[in-house]
C-alpha cells in the first residue's frame, strides 16, 4: 500500500518540508495511518479544516496525548487556527480536566508559541471581574441550557452547595465568558473533552444535548466524534456516539 497523493499533500500542509521518521522505521505503519486519517477520515464529511483542528486539540488534551497535541498544535495554526483560539482551548480544558492533566499542555502551549516568535502574554481576554462573574457565569449557563439553570448556582444540600456556585462563577464565569471562542465553539470543544478523558458519560450527554439545543446539531457532533476517532480511538468514539444518540431522542432534537 501507498500512501495516497491526498493524504501526503494534507500532510505537506500539515507540516510543510517535515519527512517522518516513521516513513523509515515504521513504513506500514505510517502508510495505514496517514492514508486513514489525513484522507480517509478528512473526506468523510464536509466539516471545515479550521474546526477540525480545533476539535483535534481538544480531543488531544481529553486524552492526554501531550506529545502529539505539541506536533499537532503547529499544524493547527497551519490550517488557521489562532494562538488566541488555541490558548482558549487549552485554558478552558481546565475546567473539565483539571489543572494536574493541563499543566504539561501549557508548558507546551507556551513553547511553541516561543519557537514560533508569539509574543507572550497574548492580549487578554477577560470580560469579568470576582464582582460579576458569578452573574455572568450564570447568564452564560442559561443561554446555553436553558432557564433550568438560572438558580443551580443556590441549589442543592448545603453541604455540597458551593460545587454548583463554582460552576457557575468559575466553569462558566470564569472561562465560558471569555472572548476568543464563541459559545458553539466553547461546547463544542467541552464536548471533545469529556469524549477523550472518558467515564463522564452524564456529563458528556448532558453536553452533547447542550450543543444541540445552541446549534451544533446531531450531524455535526457525529462529524467532530468522526474527526477525532484517530486520535481516541474505536471505544471512547463509539461510546460517545451512545450518549450523542441518547441526548437526541431525550431531548427530541
Amino acid at each position: 500500500m501507498a500512501i495516497t497523493e491526498f493524504s501526503k499533500n494534507y500532510h505537506e500542509k500539515m507540516f510543510p518540508k517535515y519527512h517522518s521518521a516513521f516513513l523509515e522505521t515504521d513504513p506500514e505503519f505510517i502508510e495505514r495511518f496517514d492514508n486513514f486519517a489525513f484522507d480517509e477520515v478528512v473526506n468523510s464529511d464536509d466539516l471545515d479544516d479550521k474546526t477540525r483542528f480545533i476539535a483535534i486539540l481538544a480531543a488531544l488534551l481529553g486524552c492526554q496525548g501531550v506529545d502529539e497535541f505539541a506536533v499537532m498544535l503547529g499544524a493547527a495554526m497551519n490550517f488557521g487556527v489562532t494562538p488566541i483560539e488555541i490558548r482558549e482551548v487549552v485554558y478552558q480544558a481546565t475546567a473539565y480536566l483539571g489543572i494536574g492533566r493541563v499543566f504539561p499542555f501549557l508548558k507546551v502551549m507556551n513553547k511553541v508559541f516561543t519557537e514560533k516568535g508569539i509574543e507572550l502574554p497574548l492580549e487578554n481576554q477577560a470580560t469579568t471581574t470576582t464582582e460579576n462573574r458569578r452573574e455572568e457565569g450564570t447568564k452564560a449557563q442559561v443561554e446555553i441550557f436553558g432557564e433550568g439553570m438560572r438558580d443551580f448556582w443556590k441549589s442543592g444540600p448545603e453541604e455540597s452547595r458551593h460545587i454548583n456556585l463554582w460552576l457557575a462563577d468559575n466553569c462558566f464565569g470564569d472561562y465560558y465568558t471569555r472572548n476568543g471562542l464563541d459559545y458553539k465553539q466553547r461546547e463544542m470543544i467541552t464536548f471533545c473533552f469529556l469524549a477523550a478523558q472518558g467515564g463522564c458519560e452524564p456529563q458528556l450527554t448532558s453536553h452533547a444535548a447542550a450543543n444541540m439545543r445552541i446549534g451544533n446539531d446531531k450531524i455535526f457532533l457525529i462529524k467532530i466524534i468522526s474527526q477525532c476517532l484517530p486520535y481516541i480511538g474505536y471505544p471512547r468514539s463509539l461510546n460517545v456516539l451512545r450518549c450523542v444518540n441518547s441526548a437526541a431522542e431525550k431531548e427530541d432534537f
